[in-house]
């Protein structure tokens, strides 16, 4: 008899809502995560938003304030949208994993992905968000999140910027994560990706607003 994989399945609450989920997911004992993070980190935003972002994991700032994209990549998450258009009030906005995983630096705790298996361990909370909001387009702002929103069919550098179709919403969109912006060094090949990242998000709204009544 094979072991059982590690899951936050049992820890789902049986009747969930958003608030039921955000008191529950502290004591989510899915993987090994919990063990060094701060918190768990859920989602926010609308119960009935259109739009969910989904990212990969909490980062630093994350952890210690226990709100989803409260940091630097959450900053530039903030203003490419304004840019493009859409107001970050009324997305949710969340993380494939809710724990933050990292290795220390002297003092720095720097990011560290998370594993196949803690993505697949944390699933049932993200599946969960999606069954509740039920937002007709899911947006995954990275590989990690592409990956657990789409599989590993789903390809970030050849569906970038794509509407795919996706069991739980009207269409799945692949985009980079705002982080990857701070790992460019060349100042002219970081306005540009800044620049691509933001056309990505203005075909948010275009494609709300085209497939509205459909």
């Amino acid at each position: 008899m094979q072991p059982t994989k590690p899951s936050a399945k049992p820890l789902v609450p049986r009747t969930p809502s958003l608030r039921a989920m955000t008191e529950a997911v502290q004591d989510c004992r899915g993987c090994e995560l919990y063990k060094r993070a701060t918190q768990a980190v859920f989602g926010e935003g609308p119960s009935k938003a259109e739009v969910m972002f989904v990212g990969e994991q909490p980062g630093d700032q994350e952890d210690k304030a226990g709100h989803p994209f409260v940091g630097p990549a959450g900053r530039t998450l903030d203003k490419a949208m304004a840019e493009a258009g859409i107001d970050r009030s009324k997305a949710y906005v969340t993380n494939a994993v809710k724990h933050f995983k990292f290795e220390e630096r002297g003092k720095r705790r720097i990011h560290k992905k998370p594993l196949d298996s803690e993505v697949t361990a944390c699933r049932p909370w993200l599946e969960a968000e999606i069954e509740i909001v039920k937002p007709r387009l899911l947006v995954a702002l990275g590989a990690t999140a592409a990956a657990a929103l789409g599989g590993k069919a789903v390809k970030l550098t050849q569906q970038r910027g794509q509407f795919l179709a996706h069991p739980k919403a009207e269409a799945l969109m692949l985009t980079i994560h705002p982080s990857y912006l701070f790992r460019l060094r060349d100042p002219e090949g970081k306005r540009l990706e800044y620049e691509r990242f933001v056309k990505d998000l203005s075909g948010i709204g275009a494609y709300l607003k085209g497939t509205s009544g459909k």
